[in-house]
């Protein structure tokens, strides 16, 4: 059984929200199953400016020579501050169970498509891959040019991954022109 620490701050408490924590800090094992302890942190902060109240959520899971911490998740649903949490963190001992074992990530394959749309006041946009394929990329996942140069109907080439939510492209470039000068 996992040693699991619970701390629960400026919320009334709830055994259902608490069984939840320990269920989902016990699946964690499937991820890596050399985990000493975890540590969850439910809080609900002070009332945000914009947004109202938000739950927060660390996780912190120590593994034999280091400590993973999940970086701070905020929603107005803390089941979803939960679950997004846990998914930072679960992604965190996959890669340490990788590098522990000698499992280094091959590199993906370049796809290639294009701009099919953006939204620049919102930081996101959506590409076409050649299968027919959208992926949601967002302005940190664009490398050359920047994001405000892009345009609909660019050439680009992107790393895809499946996430939770669907395709993303990362790194995404666009593709250069014979007639363009760098």
């Amino acid at each position: 059984m996992l040693s699991v620490q619970i701390t629960i701050r400026d919320i009334p408490f709830s055994a259902a929200l608490e069984t939840h924590l320990r269920k989902r800090a016990e699946k964690l094992k499937q991820f890596y199953d050399r985990i000493s302890s975890c540590r969850i942190v439910l809080e609900l902060p002070k009332k945000h400016l914009h947004h109202g109240k938000l739950y927060n959520v660390r996780i912190d899971v120590a593994v034999p020579g280091k400590k993973l911490v999940s970086t701070y998740k905020y929603d107005k649903d803390p089941y979803v501050a939960i679950r997004d949490a846990f998914n930072a963190i679960a992604r965190q001992l996959e890669e340490h169970s990788r590098k522990r074992h000698g499992r280094i990530k091959s590199h993906e394959e370049v796809q290639h498509g294009y701009v099919a749309r953006m939204l620049p006041e919102e930081g996101f946009g959506f590409i076409k891959g050649h299968d027919g394929t959208e992926y949601y990329f967002s302005i940190t996942n664009v490398h050359y040019p920047s994001f405000e140069q892009l345009a609909v109907g660019d050439a680009v080439e992107y790393i895809a991954e499946l996430m939770n939510d669907g395709w993303q492209a990362h790194h995404v470039i666009r593709e250069r022109n014979h007639a363009e000068v760098i």
